[in-house]
């Protein structure tokens, strides 16, 4: 039986405070626009107007797993794939790393589900479940018991990142060929949408492939109840989407904002507000990505992305660009003066005056 996350909601008032604040900084109100509505956020997250957090505290983890739904053409690149870029994770070598590096983020990977033995490594969390998920197109994705323990697994994750050097602010990526097939359908689960409509090209594949994806995520989709988040996981589920879920649930029960990427984060996140609704009002999308679901996704959760950069590589670079705008939010609000403190006369009171 899953343990129960016990998330508390965002603090409203704390976030009315921070809009008086922001309000009555010196700018034009309004003029920072999507910033100031994120300060507002991390001040409900945070059950702080003033954001005494620095947000320079960040992490990076990656979930990696691999489907055998990839038997079915789904992909255009093989399983081999998934245990190459963990390597290259950990070697420091890939586009995360170096997106990391620029924003002073730490790289974590959770294998939650590789099928390859994967070496030893200090960033390296080894919670496997088992060598990959089965090809839900054929049969059920995993067990009840395995979605219950990936889920549990992406708690630990999150523990161990804490226990490495506690966090101020949470990014998560994925990594898993196939995955992308996976994301589709379990959004799809979950929100009665049309495989059409959210399958995309995921890693670049050609027509006759993605006609086949779309019939693939239909089918697997059709046997699951959209009420039922557990059939709805052990049907179609990835074990990575779901220690991802598992993790989003930790953070947000550690009050911990947490940065979205693309496609497949938001299919977790999806699973997550099922599990704890909650958890919603910890959720920050980093970016819009060019996977045709991925905004409706995000629309089903009620989020606006903070940046649109045309990205389609997940493994969280989009959450990692997006790291910086935390800390330059706390800084507005606890850096820049209101008209009072600094004696700027306001425009009401230059219209008095003259």
């Amino acid at each position: 039986m899953l343990r129960p996350f016990t998330i508390d909601p965002v603090d409203a008032r704390a976030a009315e405070s921070a809009r008086e604040r922001i309000d009555n900084l010196t700018k034009p109100l309004g003029s920072l626009g999507r910033i100031e509505a994120l300060a507002e956020q991390l001040a409900a997250i945070a059950r702080d107007p003033m954001l005494a957090g620095t947000y320079e505290r960040r992490a990076v983890l990656i979930g990696a797993a691999d489907h055998g739904v990839t038997v079915e053409g789904v992909s255009a690149y093989p399983s081999e794939v998934t245990p190459q870029m963990v390597g290259a994770f950990l070697a420091e070598m890939a586009a995360i790393n170096a997106f990391s590096r620029t924003v002073r983020a730490q790289v974590y990977v959770a294998n939650f589900g590789v099928a390859a033995a994967l070496p030893d490594h200090d960033r390296l969390f080894d919670l496997c479940i088992a060598n990959g998920t089965r090809n839900f197109y054929r049969e059920s994705a995993m067990t009840d018991e395995q979605a219950e323990r990936a889920i549990e697994a992406g708690a630990e994750a999150f523990a161990r990142v804490q226990q490495r050097e506690p966090v101020e602010v949470l990014a998560l990526g994925e990594m898993g060929i196939g995955n992308t097939t996976s994301a589709a359908a379990l959004i799809c689960a979950l929100t009665g949408a049309d495989a059409a409509e959210i399958v995309g090209r995921g890693t670049g594949i050609d027509d006759a492939t993605h006609a086949r994806k779309i019939a693939v995520v239909r089918a697997g989709a059709a046997r699951c109840d959209r009420n039922d988040w557990r059939g709805c996981a052990r049907e179609v589920g990835g074990f990575e989407i779901l220690g991802l879920a598992g993790a989003m649930l930790a953070a947000a029960s550690a009050r911990i904002p947490i940065v979205l990427d693309g496609f497949i984060v938001a299919a977790a996140a999806l699973l997550a507000t099922r599990i704890e609704p909650n958890v919603r009002g910890y959720f920050i999308a980093a970016h819009r990505s060019q996977e045709r679901g991925h905004a409706i996704a995000l629309e089903r959760l009620g989020l606006r992305p903070l940046l649109d950069l045309e990205l389609r590589l997940g493994e969280g670079s989009g959450a990692a660009l997006a790291l910086p705008l935390l800390e330059a939010a706390a800084r507005m609000v606890r850096e820049m003066k209101t008209f009072a403190e600094a004696g700027v006369a306001t425009a009401h009171e230059e219209s008095v005056l003259s």
